[in-house]
């Protein structure tokens, strides 16, 4: 298992309202950071640690192949909910970034994807799965 500072959640952005009040009682305060809708611990939190929306069927940036997922594609965890690793796969691959291709090796050790995944992506998102497959440490 791996850690990271922040929580990103799937939401509707019909949901922003209430979500906004009930993180903004519990102290968070609501902001946006490169495009993105997040809460923050407290007026002297980091957006680094802060809680960030991601809204279900949208790009986060305009550049990705594909929207987020939608909350439909999800299963239960404990007493919360939880992406499907489809959906999580494929956002991760939009991403691309360096801490998401961490946690895309993580899933290959794992064993949790593989290339048998490769026929179900979208061009880009093949390749770049690909590139981590045949190269690791690039």
């Amino acid at each position: 298992m791996r850690d990271t500072q922040d929580v990103d959640l799937l939401v509707r952005r019909s949901d922003l309202p209430a979500i906004a009040v009930a993180l903004e009682a519990a102290g968070f305060v609501q902001g946006t950071v490169t495009d993105v809708v997040c809460f923050i611990d407290g007026p002297n939190g980091s957006p680094r640690d802060a809680i960030h929306l991601l809204f279900a069927g949208e790009k986060v940036r305009e550049s990705y192949p594909l929207p987020t997922a939608d909350v439909s594609e999800s299963v239960p965890a404990d007493d919360y909910t939880i992406v499907t690793l489809e959906a999580l796969l494929r956002m991760k691959l939009n991403a691309f970034r360096r801490k998401d291709q961490t946690h895309l090796l993580d899933m290959l050790s794992l064993g949790l994807i593989d290339a048998s995944w490769l026929p179900r992506l979208v061009p880009e998102h093949a390749a770049r799965l690909q590139q981590r497959i045949d190269d690791p440490d690039g």
